[in-house]
């Protein structure tokens, strides 16, 4: 059930409309559940059974973990929900990945083994909602938290549908406060919920797919053929293509759940108007990037340990927040591209060099990040090394065989450096504070034409958010 989608609006209301009606705050709460369910259940019926068994299993896990005073008892408690919760990632999204890397290291042995087809569908969302009911145990094992929630409401924090397929990635300690007490959203809050909605469906269906989506494609799906001019188009628009796609789904996320009255995290800051590569990851996908620094960066030792083991421990949680993205080697290689632009800009920190010192300085270190952030892209679109290897020396092609038509290719660059100009200028402020600057009539003018452009492009394919499969 794709949220720019005709079942989604259909969905919405009803939800919308049965929780208001709603008397007591139980009833609301257990609305927005079975409602939960089925949104998942419309995916595929029977992984609704994965989702219940991990919410079981870390709720029950957790509440032990709370109730012990055994030190090493609660260690294990906490590594039985690492385990389960791992485990089921690992087989799920990873199986056919190793079964065919240990297949290719036989072959490199001389070893011939020849494994079944690995046909198991992937559940929607398994990374997301693993990364947000982990949050909870390993929370509850440090103290952080009291595991004093009842079941019922556990189970809403994991599967609340608005960020239960592709985040943001909400954390317990956020979202289980908010359903203790009784809420109901302001009219005021329902109006700008239903904005970012309609401002989150633009990005995705106008600006995602159809103005940035048909050059990446084009050029992705035969690599070398283009000439450079072409070439740098299709990687612009593929930049431009994925921070619409996700930020677009995070604005409907994030406003469809103010809409029940419930607050998210933002998950996108003007990432391309980052000045350097730590600025860009506390703006790009803001809530892995969080999780992966309090759950896995700091505990490694951070940067407390000596500038090479920090290094070290930047390069291999910026490798497993690229394996987090899929199971291909690509998005390790994007991961590791990562981990080497963090760890030399650590290292130049470390010399206390002043890149930003001047406003010229500033802009150049803006747009010299987003330009190896757009390059980074590549092999996280491509599917081997061959369209990467391809990609690149089609950077620098003068002549080629074929040409896509002007339009497309002026307006995947014209909307890229758009983008980057309008993160430059709203690099401080958020979205909500550029809207509450405007005038009503300024406002229903930018909404109008959100609603009328997605009017326009209705109709075609309906692409699922990028996200989805990760």
């Amino acid at each position: 059930m794709l949220f720019n989608s005709l079942t989604f609006l259909v969905f919405f209301v009803i939800v919308f409309v049965l929780h208001r009606l709603m008397p007591t705050w139980s009833l609301r709460k257990g609305i927005l559940l079975v409602a939960s369910y089925i949104f998942y259940a419309a995916w595929n019926p029977p992984y609704v059974g994965i989702l219940l068994f991990s919410t079981a299993l870390d709720w029950w896990l957790a509440r032990l973990i709370w109730r012990s005073v055994d030190v090493v008892h609660r260690r294990r408690l906490l590594v039985i929900s690492l385990v389960a919760n791992l485990s089921l990632l690992a087989f799920f999204k990873y199986g056919g990945f190793l079964l065919g890397n240990f297949s290719t290291a036989l072959d490199a042995f001389g070893i011939a083994y020849a494994p079944a087809i690995w046909n198991i569908i992937l559940p929607v969302g398994i990374s997301f909602y693993t990364f947000a009911s982990l949050s909870y145990t390993i929370d509850v094992y440090r103290g952080e938290i009291a595991a004093d929630v009842g079941f019922l409401d556990y189970a809403l924090f994991v599967s609340f549908f608005p960020h239960l397929v592709a985040g943001p990635i909400v954390r317990a300690s956020l979202l289980l406060p908010q359903l203790k007490q009784a809420r109901e959203a302001s009219s005021a809050q329902v109006g700008w919920g239903l904005a970012m909605v309609v401002m989150g469906l633009f990005s995705k269906a106008v600006l995602a797919d159809f103005l940035f989506a048909p050059v990446a494609d084009a050029v992705f799906s035969e690599p070398g053929k283009y000439n450079a001019l072409d070439t740098w188009a299709a990687v612009l628009g593929f930049s431009g293509q994925i921070y619409y796609d996700f930020s677009g789904y995070s604005l409907c996320a994030i406003g469809l759940a103010l809409c029940f009255g419930f607050s998210f995290p933002d998950n996108f800051k003007h990432p391309y108007a980052a000045r350097g590569f730590s600025d860009f990851w506390r703006r790009w996908h803001i809530t892995l990037s969080t999780w992966l620094r309090d759950y896995l960066y700091i505990p490694l030792g951070g940067g407390y340990h000596g500038p090479w083991q920090t290094y070290g421990n930047l390069f291999l949680t910026m490798l497993i927040g690229g394996l987090w993205h899929g199971a291909s080697w690509m998005f390790v290689l994007w991961g590791a591209l990562h981990g080497l632009f963090l760890s030399v800009e650590r290292w130049f920190a470390k010399d206390r060099i002043n890149l930003a010192a001047s406003s010229s300085h500033r802009l150049g270190l803006t747009l010299f990040t987003c330009l190896l952030v757009t390059l980074a892209w590549i092999p996280f679109r491509a599917h081997d090394m061959h369209t990467v290897g391809a990609m690149f020396v089609g950077l620098f092609k003068t002549h080629a065989s074929e040409h896509l038509d002007v339009v497309p290719v002026a307006i995947s660059c014209v909307g890229m450096a758009v983008t980057v100009r309008w993160h430059f200028a709203l690099r401080d402020s958020s979205l909500e504070e550029y809207f509450g600057t405007l005038g009503d009539f300024s406002r229903f003018a930018m909404l109008a034409v959100c609603m009328v452009a997605l009017f326009l492009v209705s109709g075609g394919d309906e692409r699922a958010f990028i996200y989805f499969q990760f």
